[in-house]
């Protein structure tokens, strides 16, 4: 082998270890780079799981929080809701507590007027005035009558002590009549609805 044909394979020899070099430096740059890439990735999307964990735990406390005022709203609407119920009820008992007395002032006046009206059929009345009496007493039956007012006035009806006060006990002049039997009204009762305004004053058989 000539000297010109050892040179020749000298530059080739180290002509190749140069690019080996070479591609072993690229390789390597390459392995460096793809594992940076992969650590910035990775980084990245550690970031975004936090993001999204911190997302997801400001949500749920969101929702605690909008659970916990729905509550809140709801038990406030409940407590004025039966606070206005309540409310109700006592203008209504107020309003039926002062119709009541007030009917009550007039319940004597009641009693005066009949009264009036049967000493006067019993009498030589002038008729005119007699009709004169009959009509207010009439009115003022209807007045009543228009605030659920009913007068207890029967007789020969069982003694009931929900609406009779019984002021003494007598024997009957027909002895069919049966025991505790209303004989006489001493004195008119009243009732509103199912309320009893004032009891009747009776005479009962024995």
């Amino acid at each position: 082998m000539s000297v010109k044909q050892k040179n020749r394979s000298k530059e080739e020899e180290l002509n190749e270890t140069a690019d080996n070099e070479t591609a072993g430096e690229t390789n390597g740059t390459d392995t460096v780079d793809k594992e940076a890439t992969e650590d910035v990735q990775n980084e990245k999307q550690e970031d975004v799981d936090q993001l999204i964990e911190d997302q997801q735990k400001r949500i749920n406390e969101l929702e605690e929080e909008l659970e916990r005022v729905k509550e809140t709203q709801l038990r406030k609407a409940a407590e004025m809701d039966n606070m206005r119920k309540r409310l109700q009820r006592e203008r209504e008992l107020i309003f039926r507590t002062a119709r009541e007395a007030a009917i009550e002032e007039f319940l004597p006046v009641s009693d005066d007027l009949i009264r009036t009206l049967r000493a006067l059929e019993n009498s030589d009345a002038d008729p005119s005035y007699l009709d004169g009496i009959k009509m207010v007493v009439n009115k003022f039956d209807e007045v009543l009558k228009k605030h659920d007012v009913e007068r207890i006035d029967q007789t020969g009806v069982p003694f009931d002590v929900n609406i009779h006060d019984a002021m003494l006990s007598q024997k009957p002049e027909d002895d069919s009549i049966e025991s505790g039997t209303v004989l006489h009204i001493v004195e008119n009762g009243y009732t509103m609805g199912d309320k009893t305004l004032r009891h009747a004053k009776v005479i009962v058989s024995e």
